[in-house]
């Protein structure tokens, strides 16, 4: 069971200047410059070989702790939308936990980041199979004090469904959600909303630019359907839905969305958000009931936007903290 919110202690959120409101919180993520050099630590590439007879090969970055403490398990970190291994959440949670000890694989999606170039299909978030697949290929000299796995927004959202998808038998010892869309047809209605265009924009613009580059095997009616799409539930709808096996967006989001698993969910698992997020309603957190399901931990910052959480008096994001503390007690 995981710890109750009382046992960790946690420090309270408090904005950092100058990134104050929910929207300079998360502007400062999109546009934050961050090193990808994790030294001393050292980093190498992995591969895993998808079941699916796609050909496409997952790849990830593994990276090693210069200090390692021998009971560590080893962590797998999971991007959101349009990210990848060096997303600057995935790099800050990378170094937290590489300056803990802990062996840190920074996994790549399909079609994403490094993954992009060896694989000819894409990512959605009930492509739980690609998460399995890899959990099933880690080296046993990585896996002998287990495996806790962390996702990011989409990336959440996916831990999440398969979680409650393995419910007891799954292999995990534990795993944390950060920002992650609980309920996927109220989110996309969410940030279509007009105070939202330019997140919007920006995420649409990358979904495109990233399904349309030339290692993915598009024929041309689906690369001008890509290039039409006006909204990201439009993609969904006309893109994803129909090359995926769903009948339509509404369709994907039924048979995908997080709510309709976590019930089933077994492993310690942290369920972290900011109730000013302004790519996620914070309904869906307070109306779930928690208390249902002992496994599920609920955080909620009063501050932090979407994976900004820039707190003052640190500058670590106030996320990884959490993080940490969640960890060394479960």
């Amino acid at each position: 069971m995981p710890p109750s919110i009382n046992s960790l202690e946690l420090p309270r959120f408090r904005p950092r200047f100058p990134w104050w409101g929910a929207d300079l919180q998360t502007i400062a993520v999109l546009l934050g410059g961050h090193e990808t050099d994790l030294s001393p630590h050292t980093s190498e590439r992995l591969c895993f070989c998808m079941a699916d007879r796609s050909g496409d090969i997952l790849v990830g970055m593994l990276d090693r702790p210069a200090v390692p403490q021998a009971d560590r398990p080893l962590a797998i970190l999971v991007h959101g939308l349009t990210g990848c291994e060096n997303s600057s959440h995935v790099l800050n949670g990378a170094r937290l936990l590489l300056d803990l000890g802990y062996c840190v694989l920074r996994l790549n999606l399909r079609g994403c980041g490094a993954s992009r170039p060896h694989c000819r299909e894409h990512y959605h978030i009930g492509r739980t199979a690609d998460f399995r697949c890899v959990l099933q290929q880690l080296p046993d000299d990585l896996t002998h004090n287990g495996v806790v796995a962390v996702g990011y927004s989409m990336g959440g959202a996916m831990l999440l469904k398969y979680l409650g998808e393995e419910g007891a038998f799954s292999p995990l010892r534990a795993a944390a959600t950060i920002c992650a869309p609980l309920d996927l047809a109220l989110t996309a209605r969410h940030m279509n909303r007009r105070r939202n265009w330019l997140y919007h924009n920006y995420l649409l613009t990358d979904v495109k630019k990233e399904t349309l580059t030339p290692a993915g095997v598009l024929d041309d009616e689906e690369r001008e359907t890509v290039r039409s799409a006006r909204s990201l539930r439009d993609y969904d709808e006309r893109f994803i839905a129909p090359r995926y096996g769903f009948r339509d967006a509404d369709d994907y989001y039924a048979l995908c969305t997080p709510l309709t698993y976590m019930p089933e969910i077994r492993v310690p698992t942290m369920v972290l958000a900011a109730r000013d997020d302004p790519w996620i309603p914070a309904s869906y957190y307070r109306e779930f009931k928690w208390s249902d399901n002992p496994a599920l931990l609920a955080v909620m910052a009063e501050g932090g936007g979407h994976l900004g959480f820039h707190t003052a008096g640190s500058d670590r994001p106030w996320c990884d903290t959490v993080l940490e503390k969640f960890l060394e007690r479960v």
